[in-house]
């Protein structure tokens, strides 16, 4: 079994303000290895129930956070980017699960440093009609793969805006949301801990009782986007495939949740003209 880690930073335990997720300061030095830990607990929960490889996916920021000599010696990264499956990014290497560790909830959530795929650009992302956070977009795009997510870790607006969605993921909650940049969280032990328990029980239930569903949404891929200014839709709307629907708020169609992301990270790399 070849096991998928896709490894977020807001969702790490004692992660609570935007400083802690942007390089170039000593808290963000610390974060990252937090995050790095966290993602090494579910790698060697998941050898633990039996995986014979797992995957470790950079999936913040500029993808480059994750500090590889701290990682398990088994694990394979992947890292840097432009790619075109972005927080997915190995899912079409024959994987058979997806861990989502460090995850947030959507944009204008009161979850701890939530947010949509770009915080200063897009307020809320829609496909098919359903309102999405990363976590329901890189799902259904994992799904297209037919590989189902088995455990996500993250604060507790996360878990309960996600499980609806994905009712059979074992869950961990690192933290309580005491709104976007507080709240009470596990210590880093205390989360690796858990974290590293929930991998290894979601590794060995995926052996002896598959009861993990995909979360699939049937292309067409109809999305709508609010974004977080008129002037972002002015820019985005460049692009001839978006329609503007009103002042914040454009459309457009994908043939498949896959294609739906790459116009997606496309247009948040174009939100960086506007900065």
């Amino acid at each position: 079994m070849k096991i998928l880690i896709s490894a977020d930073i807001e969702g790490v335990a004692g992660v609570f303000h935007p400083e802690q997720t942007r390089a170039g300061n000593g808290e963000y030095e610390r974060a990252r290895a937090w995050m790095t830990a966290e993602a090494n607990a579910a790698a060697q929960g998941a050898f633990a129930g039996g995986a014979s490889a797992v995957i470790v996916n950079d999936s913040h920021g500029g993808f480059r956070n994750l500090l590889p000599d701290q990682l398990d010696p088994r694990v394979q990264l992947v890292l840097g980017k432009p790619r075109y499956l972005g927080m997915m990014a190995g899912v079409e290497q024959d994987c058979d699960g997806v861990f989502m560790i460090g995850y947030h909830g959507r944009a204008q959530s009161r979850g701890v440093l939530a947010h949509t795929i770009n915080s200063g650009a897009f307020a809320r992302v829609w496909l098919n009609g359903l309102e999405l956070g990363e976590a329901g977009i890189y799902a259904a795009l994992a799904g297209e793969f037919d590989v189902p997510v088995l455990m996500a870790s993250g604060d507790d607006v996360f878990i309960a805006e996600t499980r609806p969605l994905m009712p059979w993921v074992r869950y961990v909650e690192t933290k309580q949301a005491g709104g976007q940049g507080s709240g009470t969280t596990l210590s880093p032990a205390g989360a690796r801990q858990a974290i590293a328990e929930a991998a290894e029980a979601a590794t060995r239930l995926a052996f002896t009782r598959p009861e993990a569903r995909c979360f699939e949404l049937t292309g067409p891929i109809k999305v709508r986007l609010q974004t977080m200014t008129p002037a972002h839709a002015d820019l985005f709307c460049q692009w001839p495939a978006l329609e503007r629907v009103e002042g914040d708020l454009l459309a457009f169609e994908a043939d498949a949740v896959q294609s739906a992301v790459r116009m997606l990270n496309s247009l948040s790399a174009m939100s960086f003209m506007l900065k």
